[in-house]
């Protein structure tokens, strides 16, 4: 369960960066060369990883006007939406796939892609991506699960929409080959997603009950998600990401922009050392600090004989004397020896 996992010589677990995965998604807006410079912006961010996704309109759904192919009047970004031709706007030319995966590697980018069919895995097999992700919407789909767990690589599956049962059946099914690389990725698939939807506790939930890494695939607006899930043991993030928003484009209202990118994969990496280890006490930073805690100090001269009080003694800065809560044992008593102010009271002194 806490095991690290290789995905393209990058290692994803609880005592690793969080692997932070770019999804470029339809925001290439039909164009190549943005989709290079996408690929160019996330490996300048930090992030480890480019995702596409390998579909056709014809592999995703049917070339027909009925009211079940259409998304709801309601829907925020796609309103009416033909399912036929928002997949033939948003997915990834097959052809570009090859320069695209071959920038980010020169790049020291790991980059695969989801798998919508098995012509897709075979598709990608040729190119030897490093792992395969499960769409949310395919999960369900138990035969292409297997498919991609077949390959022997790292299966990334998301889970937006899916019933705890839906999670097990296609972690099940992906052991079934053999394969025990899975990561199970939290997923709200709403676009965008509300955040107090998110349900992050679930993330160490699904962690206990599968036996497997957990991460999350967000797709809330800005990165205060992704962080949190972070500090809930995601040891994954996936994110969308544009060049500009207003540049337009199927998913940029939800995707990140490089400079957010960058912000996301700094404080998802400080998320992580924060969570240190469950130990209560002093740290090593803290060494310097616990000489100026508070202890009794002499703070006139005195005497032989001079009574303690508070006008001679008190609990200041540094550390030194006796505990601030012993004063009350020492009150009214006599000084044995001479001291000086600024001498810590010590029990040979009285």
């Amino acid at each position: 369960m806490s095991g690290t996992i290789e995905i393209g010589g990058v290692p994803v677990g609880p005592d690793h960066q969080p692997f932070v995965i770019a999804e470029m998604s339809g925001n290439h807006n039909g164009d190549l060369e943005r989709a290079l410079e996408i690929v160019r912006n996330v490996a300048d961010s930090g992030a480890q990883a480019l995702k596409l996704q390998t579909y056709t309109a014809d592999t995703m759904t049917l070339d027909v006007d009925l009211p079940a192919f259409r998304l709801p009047v309601e829907h925020e970004l796609w309103s009416e939406a033909r399912l036929y031709d928002l997949y033939a706007e948003a997915h990834t030319p097959w052809e570009w796939h090859e320069p695209i995966f071959a920038l980010a590697s020169s790049l020291g980018l790991v980059a695969f892609s989801s798998a919508f069919d098995q012509t897709a895995i075979d598709f990608l097999e040729k190119l030897n991506v490093p792992a395969y992700k499960v769409a949310s919407n395919e999960i369900g789909d138990l035969p292409l699960v297997r498919g991609m767990a077949e390959t022997g690589k790292p299966i990334i599956i998301s889970t937006g929409s899916a019933t705890l049962t839906d999670i097990d059946a296609a972690v099940r099914a992906a052991r079934s080959t053999g394969n025990e690389q899975i990561i199970v990725l939290s997923c709200t698939a709403s676009y965008p997603a509300p955040p107090e939807q998110s349900n992050l506790r679930a993330i160490p939930v699904l962690r206990d009950a599968l036996g497997v890494q957990v991460g999350l695939s967000d797709h809330t607006t800005g990165i205060g998600a992704a962080v949190a899930a972070v500090a809930l043991g995601a040891t994954v993030i996936e994110k969308h990401v544009t060049l500009k928003r207003a540049d337009g484009g199927v998913d940029s209202a939800f995707s990140l922009e490089p400079w957010e990118l960058e912000s996301l994969v700094e404080n998802t990496r400080i998320a992580q050392l924060a969570l240190g280890q469950p130990v209560i006490g002093p740290k090593q930073a803290e060494q310097n600090v616990l000489r100026f805690r508070r202890s009794l100090f002499v703070t006139r001269d005195v005497e032989p004989g001079d009574p303690i009080t508070g006008e001679n003694v008190r609990s200041i800065r540094p550390a030194g004397g006796l505990p601030p809560d012993a004063y009350t044992q020492v009150e009214g008593r006599p000084f044995r020896v001479p001291a000086k102010a600024g001498t810590p009271l010590t029990w040979d002194l009285l």
